[in-house]
């Protein structure tokens, strides 16, 4: 009974929280105008060609689907073989029984089709599961913490390239996220320089190194950020770990991967920067 207690009181909490949080948005300058005064200006986002979703009416339910782990990994595979596959070709991460369900699922939002005795991908080619897990980013960003956000942003900026995968507006601050969907084993150096080339062009309050995996980051991912850090500071800045697999530099730049809750683990990300923050000021 008192745990039921705590756990409706969380989540008034949580509610209540949101709803500032969406009226101190609408008070404070546009994630644009933010953009703009540090001299970026959007002419390309969210681009659609690699996305898979389903239609609006199922965005929703696709949403939830898209919190689950084995979900994401069992998409990747599909994409993996979008021409044709069977069940038994996408059953690497889950049960039978749960990928049996999971195929039911894109066959009720029309994502795939049955092919012969298998099935496909009804939206082809697709070339990675990339754009589809921004998305999801910044919609995580949208539903659940009341941001504004965009994805897939391109500026046209001189010195630094390349795309910023999620851009949110939080509290009147710019966070800036890096996607990667590949397993730290495909990530390298190169990944880990420009995250933080362009960290530092667009100095956002808060930036995240985001891997979509489950595996440690302290074993290849946070030594990549220590020896980077070394290449540009005499006295370069710890990479602290917060508690599990995430990690902090300057309390402003942080690492973390999708275990227990890619949501949950992103708001441990703003507690932590702003309660820090809090700190710095007192």
């Amino acid at each position: 009974m008192a745990e039921d207690e705590d756990n409706n009181k969380s989540r008034l909490l949580r509610a209540e929280i949101k709803r500032l949080r969406k009226t101190l948005s609408e008070l404070t300058p546009s994630l644009e105008a933010l953009l703009k005064r540090r001299g970026f200006r959007i002419y390309k986002k969210e681009p659609s060609e690699d996305l898979v979703l389903p239609a609006k009416r199922f965005l929703d339910d696709f949403y939830e689907m898209l919190k689950k782990y084995s979900f994401r990994l069992f998409i990747r595979d599909v994409i993996k073989h979008q021409e044709y596959f069977t069940k038994e070709q996408v059953t690497r991460y889950a049960t039978s029984d749960v990928t049996d369900a999971y195929v039911d699922f894109l066959l009720s939002v029309k994502v795939v089709e049955p092919a012969g005795d298998g099935f496909r991908l009804i939206k082809r080619p697709i070339k990675s599961f990339g754009e589809t897990l921004e998305w999801f980013l910044c919609e995580i960003f949208r539903r659940e913490f009341a941001a504004e956000s965009a994805w897939g942003v391109k500026f046209k900026r001189p010195r630094v390239g390349g795309d910023y995968d999620v851009i949110a507006k939080i509290d009147g601050s710019i966070l800036y996220m890096e996607v990667k969907s590949s397993p730290p084993r495909q990530i390298y150096n190169s990944e880990v320089a420009a995250f933080l080339d362009r960290t530092f062009d667009l100095s956002p309050e808060i930036a995240v190194f985001f891997m979509d995996t489950e595996l440690r980051m302290k074993d290849k991912i946070v030594p990549m950020f220590e020896e980077e850090l070394k290449k540009r500071f005499t006295s370069p800045p710890p990479v602290a770990r917060i508690e599990k697999e995430l990690f902090q530099i300057w309390n402003k730049t942080f690492i973390i991967n999708s275990k227990d809750s890619v949501a949950g683990n992103i708001e441990k990300v703003l507690s932590w920067h702003f309660r820090a923050g809090r700190k710095e000021r007192a």
